[in-house]
């Protein structure tokens, strides 16, 4: 089994900063993607930024220029650097993975997700 944790979600205010972390444990072979999504009040789960391998990051068009995502330093980690954030930020915030536990197939997991508020 595999657990994700995420870190970081707090108050902020418009065109602040906040850094959110994710860390995978637990039976894991390889990590095919690591990413963010979010949900904000009323609206359907939506991806934020998404890191597959060596790849160039993909990311959604109202966060690009303004959000990073990354490899963490510590080993199945990523992070999410968001600046000059904005009141439609507000969301909770989820980690996804897709995971190889054994080879041949991997599974999906997601974190329990961390609130981001910001303020204007």
């Amino acid at each position: 089994q595999v657990e994700l944790v995420e870190s970081g979600g707090e108050l902020a205010q418009s065109g602040g900063s906040l850094r959110l972390s994710c860390a995978a444990s637990g039976s894991i072979l390889s990590i095919v993607t690591m990413g963010w999504y979010r949900q904000g009040p009323g609206n359907q789960r939506e991806l934020v930024a998404t890191l597959t391998g060596g790849s160039t990051p993909t990311y959604a068009d109202s966060v690009k220029g303004r959000f990073t995502i990354s490899r963490g330093s510590a080993k199945n980690t990523v992070n999410l650097q968001m600046n000059s954030l904005k009141p439609e930020d507000t969301a909770i915030y989820y980690c996804n993975a897709r995971i190889y536990s054994n080879p041949g197939k991997w599974d999906e997991y997601w974190g329990q997700g961390t609130q981001v508020t910001v303020s204007s």
